[in-house]
């Protein structure tokens, strides 16, 4: 029907300028996502009126009101930022229902495949899907751009490119080794396999030098005899896949956080600025709690005191992606004036979500439910 692809062809330019402002200027503009939602509820209303089904047009409103409330609620927590929110809700109110513009077969899957819930929320998972590899590609062109003294640490794991071979010729022996004590067990569970692949790989990893030579060469020696080709390749493949979750392992941890934080001083702090760590007070101490779960983890099993694993102190102004209001900027500049907190705050460059809508929108339409996707092609597999 023409109504399903103007729909559809408004929220794929509505969502790719959205993207586009995002990138350049950190936000999305009302004027585009509030007169959507308006036309997404009057064209499905016409469509309504058409097809003479009233229930095609209370369930927009309806999936269009839970698609809010679910945002608000994420807003509210700080999961989220208003223009996302408002941009989903725009999105919802288009394509309430999941289009049918294409339909093909592969691999014995119908596609798009659809889920049982609601389409907006199968744009919701693919837009959180979609979120990993735009973060890597985001922090990467930042990199390059505006922050190459970081190109030296993100460019590390390829300097490590001889640890990088012996771990993989490690593994290489752990896995011929596996096989090898597998083959005499009466039956073969793969997580068993995996298992011992893993002890295999530690225990050789710790051997001396010299005899950790010794045993890897023996083994290898062995598995080139048995299958050239198989353990050339499996070493190459190994090194690579290393040195490549190395490098995004970079771009997510360290790299990441320096390319994504600044330092600024409580007069440079505006509305809408993003803590990269939230503020709290024990007693008469301020402090900013930069320590991760693992952080904590290590620190409770150091000392034995398990309350810092549930209890960090009393929130004063929190890190959420809604940004700082004014009268917690207001907070921060009397704490700095009295001398309770230092006049030097990291502040997250706010991550622009809608370009991992627009991607999650259209592999919405051309995929289907990437979720769904994975249980069709385990049962496929099976």
């Amino acid at each position: 029907m023409i109504i399903d692809i103007l729909t559809v062809l408004i929220a794929v330019l509505v969502c790719l300028y959205a993207s586009y402002s995002d990138l350049k200027k950190g936000i999305i503009p009302n004027r585009i996502t509030f007169p959507v939602i308006g036309a997404g509820l009057g064209i499905n209303a016409l469509k309504a009126y058409l097809l003479e089904d009233p229930w095609l047009f209370i369930y927009t409103a309806i999936f269009t009101a839970g698609i809010f409330a679910l945002g608000y609620i994420l807003w509210r927590m700080g999961a989220w930022a208003g223009g996302d929110v408002k941009l989903f809700t725009a999105v919802t109110a288009l394509l309430p229902f999941q289009p049918h513009i294409i339909d093909y077969k592969f691999i014995g899957i119908n596609f798009p495949v659809t889920a049982l819930y609601p389409f907006p929320l199968t744009v919701i998972i693919n837009s959180i899907l979609s979120l990993l590899p735009f973060l890597l590609i985001f922090v990467f062109f930042i990199i390059y751009t505006s922050r190459r003294e970081l190109m030296d640490e993100f460019m590390e794991p390829l300097k490590q490119y001889r640890a990088n071979m012996l771990l993989s010729l490690v593994i290489t022996s752990a896995v011929t080794l596996s096989f090898i004590v597998t083959d005499f067990l009466p039956f073969q569970i793969i997580i068993l396999t995996l298992l011992v692949i893993y002890l295999l790989t530690m225990v050789i990893s710790k051997l001396p030098p010299r005899l950790k030579a010794i045993v890897v060469s023996a083994v290898l020696v062995y598995s080139l005899y048995r299958n050239f080709e198989l353990t050339v390749s499996g070493v190459v493949i190994l090194w690579v896949s290393i040195t490549i979750i190395q490098l995004i392992r970079k771009l997510l941890t360290s790299v990441a956080r320096e390319a994504l934080q600044d330092t600024v001083k409580v007069s440079e702090l505006r509305e809408g600025m993003i803590l990269a760590h939230s503020l709290y007070r024990r007693g008469d101490d301020y402090y900013f709690d930069d320590a991760s779960f693992l952080d904590r983890f290590r620190t409770a099993a150091r000392t034995g005191d398990v309350s810092s694993l549930t209890y960090r102190g009393e929130p004063v102004v929190s890190a959420m992606a809604a940004g700082l209001r004014e009268e917690e900027i207001e907070t921060l500049r009397g704490l700095v004036s009295e001398g309770k907190i230092r006049d030097e705050f990291r502040v997250r460059r706010g991550m622009p979500f809608a370009p991992a809508i627009f991607i999650g929108l259209m592999i919405s339409l051309l995929v289907g439910d990437l979720a769904m996707l994975l249980s069709r092609v385990l049962d496929v597999i099976f």
